[in-house]
């Protein structure tokens, strides 16, 4: 199958009728059959046949989709004849455009029928038969009989148009319509496989891939312009101008400080935070031996070097002694004459205090804190 170009010259186009049965529905009326048809017995003009396939259809619902004005349903194909025998044609119905719709067996489309026409396809009280039984569209249609649009349809008893009327129509559509001879040919199959789609792919899929890639190509352009390649760069051309580009660029020095100035920096904030915390663990210790909760300066030493998480540790669980508070004043940290003390390595009342308050031993405090000496 070929694809057809847009730059040849025009052939002609062919019109067409055929015929319908016509009744009144509530649904959409049938307006043309699907698959192979020919024109009824007697048709002067177009014989066929014919062939309606879905695709074919779509392309006539996106034309009447583009209207601006509804679809006219005349009487005997009057619009045809019009200019040649100055007669008006007045309407029997107008079809919405944008109702058609492709079924099973043909393309539907919703009526609004005139008082006039309703009353003349309606059977009578008593059966009899209706003024008019058939509905005939108008098409034109390309060499190999498939349908390119939808005109006009006409309310009738004998369908069929005259070769004037014909060519009248035909001349009316090659303003709009003009398929276009083969030329520069593409083998649809080919183009099919190439695009990596399979075999019964549509023209909307094949519409899709083709703009996909326009998209890719537009997208690889921009790519090289950006990296300063040649406009028909291959892809290891591109990557290498990248890489060249991230060679040569100087770094954004604003992103970066030199190793001297951060291990300097780093150095500083490490001595501020070392002198910070020793300064602050001298002041706990100051605190807790002004007020007992440290009963000596064996402790005090031992905290310090258990560091200030250890000194807090303690501070908060011991009691603040008030023998103690006195005796750090008075004597310096030295057991007070007159204690209770009596043996050296016994504790006084004020020092197992603290045992139990830390949690000691006597002989752990004894040798944290050895008995001053006389």
């Amino acid at each position: 199958m070929t694809t057809q170009s847009l730059h040849t010259k025009p052939r002609a186009i062919h019109v067409a009728v055929c015929a319908l049965r016509v009744q009144i529905t509530d649904d959409k009326t049938r307006l043309m059959p699907a698959g192979t048809f020919h024109a009824p017995r007697g048709a002067a003009e177009g014989s066929g046949p014919w062939h309606l396939s879905a695709e074919a259809a779509q392309a006539i619902i996106r034309l009447a989709a583009a209207r601006s004005t509804d679809i006219a349903i005349d009487y005997e194909h009057q619009t045809l004849y019009s200019e040649q025998n100055g007669k008006p044609a007045p309407a029997a119905g107008w079809v919405d455009p944008r109702s058609l719709e492709f079924r099973d067996d043909g393309l539907y489309g919703a009526i609004a029928w005139t008082a006039k026409a309703r009353a003349a396809i309606t059977p009578g009280p008593n059966g009899e038969p209706p003024e008019y039984l058939y509905l005939s569209p108008v098409f034109p249609y390309d060499a190999n009989g498939v349908p390119l649009d939808l005109l006009h349809l006409a309310l009738t008893n004998t369908p069929a148009i005259d070769e004037g009327a014909a060519q009248l129509a035909a001349a009316r559509m090659s303003v709009t319509h003009e398929p276009s001879e083969e030329t520069d040919t593409v083998d649809r199959e080919q183009l099919i496989a190439a695009l990596g789609l399979a075999k019964e792919a549509t023209d909307e899929q094949i519409d899709s891939a083709i703009a996909a890639l326009k998209t890719a190509a537009d997208d690889a352009a921009a790519f090289r312009q950006a990296l300063g390649a040649k406009d028909d760069a291959k892809p290891d051309e591109a990557v290498a101008a990248l890489k060249a580009k991230s060679a040569t660029a100087p770094p954004d020095m604003t992103q970066y400080v030199p190793i001297a100035v951060f291990k300097e920096t780093t150095d500083q904030l490490a001595a501020l935070r070392a002198n910070s915390n020793s300064a602050e663990l001298d002041a706990l210790i100051k605190e807790g031996l002004d007020d007992g909760r440290i009963p000596g300066k064996a402790t005090a030493d031992w905290l310090r070097e258990q560091g200030i998480a250890a000194c807090k540790a303690h501070l908060e669980g011991a009691p603040s002694i008030a023998a103690l508070k006195t005796g750090q004043t008075q004597t310096q940290g030295k057991q007070p004459d007159g204690g209770k003390g009596g043996d050296d390595d016994k504790l006084n009342e004020s020092e197992l205090a603290v045992c139990k308050a830390m949690g000691l031993t006597p002989e752990q405090y004894r040798k944290a804190n050895p008995a001053p000496a006389e």
